[in-house]
């Protein structure tokens, strides 16, 4: 005979003893099993056990004021604890930052990954997620203060090279929640908006001889259930909590959508259009950096306002947007239900998204930044007081193909004009951004340009790009004067050769077109021959070749006009505010090698940056391919005349020279 396994909260959490181990599900304020978390509170106000429990967690879970896990910030209750975010729990944190319970802040990956390690019996995990940061030994490992000494992280090297090693806790109880479960504990997410790390959790805490507590909305009867519906068997859960509706809702916000739920699929009205201040212009202006076809990951703050511009400039069917938490597709949500999607194509596992993330799956990341250094370092998990924590941004910085660090140039005041296409700067920030070294290392810059990373910093007067030089100032905003309004608000100077001016289409209170240059439609316009001369002109000027695809599309284009020119062609390209993408520079060489074997006579090359002149010599030179980069269009033009006026003099037989 099957056992009933439905109980109430209070009896469920009077299985839990003291310095317990427990894990809670959660992601910022969805999918919160807020029934367990308070009656675990009133149990422990009313008892004052059980005490000495560690916590371990992902990402944040609460409302920052007190509901979720920041009910168990009385003392006493937690003696440490292991997260991602801080921030969703001000009283833990503050804690945790007086020394009165000991505590790390992992990578949020990294502890959904965890769990899996814990289910299946294993010590812990190897990642390269961490290395160079606050989380590597040799930087604090994770430790939020003195109190904590134990080392959870470790450095290790495996075959030469470098991986962190995170030790795997074992848990006793895992709080998780679903919509329904039948009798045996079986569960179905039919109304929720994620999964998360659930599966995981429970097996965890299953595998180690502890318990599984899950919150339900409703019971239903033996063999409801479809096997394929059921996302956590009844094998690995102890208890099944019915919760009211208040302490069960979708997030604090929202009671239930059933289209972040994905039980139906909605006309989505348009996004509101964002009014033409700081925030819209760096979200165009990142926008420039959406890959097409790309598979994309959205941060809080400033870069969800990308959101809002690509369905402005109509370019959301060429992009898909995704969320740590585990959605693929649709469109992202924000505020309260942020980590959701509406009308999401598919909702994984957020250990099983973390995966993707961490193999290299994301070609694109815009987040946001708190603090920035000349090396490149950005904090966004220690700062003006506060421990906020990490979140999944080192998992998803460290691995995204292209990073966009986007915010303000200043925090606390900052207002700004934008007149005629020209920027005015209002008032500006009391808090300056760019500071001489971060109080914490989030992110390392260094680390980025050793794996030729591509990184770039966008703020609302101008744009950073990350070089082995460091923070180098690329493009400024018209109306901005550099020394005024850019250097005199940093504590350190960048690195500026040769910027150039923001697109102006980004200050215009109107469509930018952006769709022809996510798609290339301007290619063929930027190529064409000079018959007499027999001159091929390719104008790459201010093109930005961000994938494969992109490359693909140039080769096409050029190949085309060369078999129509019918014989080899002098090529002349402009490379005048062109950029390429760092993972690209082997390819591009590539391409261009085999240019010149097949379709080329002579091929000339001009920029103005010194930079970009250095990085394409030193590649096609490691390609056997002479270079021929100048600086200026007429030296180009030049040494393609010399060269056809040599080939011209060895056609003409002594002989006949001589007779001339």
């Amino acid at each position: 005979m099957r056992k009933n396994k439905v109980i109430s909260a209070e009896e469920a959490i009077a299985l839990i003893r003291e310095n317990d181990v427990v894990t809670t599900t959660g992601f910022v304020q969805s999918c919160i099993p807020e029934a367990l978390h308070a009656a675990l509170e009133k149990r422990f106000v009313d008892t004052g056990s059980p005490r000495g429990l560690t916590l371990i967690m992902t990402a944040g879970a609460g409302d920052s004021k007190g509901l979720g896990t920041g009910r168990l910030h009385h003392d006493g209750l937690l003696s440490r604890v292991i997260a991602a975010n801080f921030g969703r729990m001000p009283k833990v944190a503050k804690a945790a930052q007086d020394n009165l319970i000991r505590g790390y802040n992992l990578p949020q990956g990294v502890i959904s990954q965890l769990y899996r390690a814990c289910a299946a019996g294993q010590p812990g995990l190897f990642s390269k997620v961490g290395l160079k940061t606050y989380v590597d030994p040799r930087h604090g490992g994770a430790k939020v203060n003195e109190l904590t000494t134990e080392d959870i992280v470790k450095l290790v090297e495996v075959d030469g090279e470098e991986w962190l090693f995170y030790t795997a806790t074992k848990i006793d109880v895992a709080f998780i929640r679903a919509t329904s479960a039948d009798p045996s504990g079986n569960l179905s997410y039919e109304k929720e908006a994620l999964t998360l790390d659930c599966l995981a959790q429970a097996m965890a805490a299953r595998n180690n001889g502890g318990i599984v507590i899950a919150q339900v909305e409703r019971i239903v009867d033996d063999g409801y259930l479809l096997p394929k519906d059921v996302r956590v068997p009844g094998i690995l859960v102890d208890c099944v909590v019915v919760a009211e509706p208040e302490m069960h809702r979708m997030n604090y916000g929202v009671m239930h959508d059933a289209a972040l739920a994905g039980e139906i699929r909605v006309p989505v009205a348009g996004i509101k259009r964002m009014p033409l201040n700081e925030r819209k212009i760096i979200a165009r202006r990142a926008a420039f950096e959406l890959p097409p076809n790309g598979v994309v990951n959205l941060g809080v703050g400033a870069p969800e306002g990308i959101s809002s511009v690509a369905n402005e400039e109509k370019i959301t069917p060429y992009i898909t947007l995704t969320t740590e938490a585990g959605a693929v597709g649709g469109v992202l949500a924000s505020g309260s239900s942020f980590g959701a999607a509406t009308n999401a194509d598919c909702i994984i596992d957020q250990n099983q998204m973390f995966d993707f993330y961490d193999g290299g799956g994301l070609d694109m990341t815009c987040l946001g930044m708190a603090e920035c250094d000349a090396a490149g370092n950005v904090n966004t998990s220690k700062f003006g007081g506060k421990l906020n924590g990490c979140g999944g941004f080192i998992n998803i910085s460290q691995n995204a193909r292209t990073v966009v660090f986007a915010g303000t140039f200043t925090a606390g005041g900052l207002e700004i004009a934008v007149n005629d296409g020209q920027v005015r700067i209002v008032s500006e920030g009391k808090a300056r951004k760019f500071v001489t070294q971060v109080q914490q290392n989030t992110f390392s810059g260094p680390y980025a340009v050793e794996r030729s990373q591509p990184v770039l910093y966008v703020t609302e007067r101008c744009v950073f790009q990350l070089t082995s030089d460091g923070l180098e100032l690329i493009e400024v905003a018209p109306g901005i004067d550099i020394e005024r309004d850019i250097i005199a608000h940093m504590d350190f100077a960048p690195v500026v050769r040769n910027p150039v001016p923001m697109d102006p289409r980004i200050f215009r209170d109107e469509p930018m077109e952006l769709i022809s240059d996510l798609l290339n439609l301007d290619l063929k316009s930027r190529v064409s021959y000079d018959g007499e001369r027999n001159i091929l002109f390719i104008n790459l000027e201010g093109w930005y070749c961000r994938v494969k695809g992109d490359m693909d599309e140039l080769r096409m284009t050029i190949v085309e006009a060369c078999r129509k020119a019918g014989q080899r062609v002098n090529a002349v390209i402009n490379h005048d505010g062109f950029r390429l993408n760092e993972n690209l520079v082997d390819d591009y060489a590539g391409m261009v090698q085999y240019l010149q074997a097949n379709y080329y006579a002579t091929t000339t090359r001009y920029a103005t940056s010194a930079f970009l002149r250095l990085k394409m010599e030193e590649a096609l030179n490691n390609r056997g391919v002479a270079p021929h980069v100048f600086e200026r269009k007429e030296e180009a033009q030049a040494f393609v005349s010399s060269t056809e006026d040599k080939k011209a003099r060895k056609r003409i037989s002594p002989a006949v020279a001589s007779a001339a």
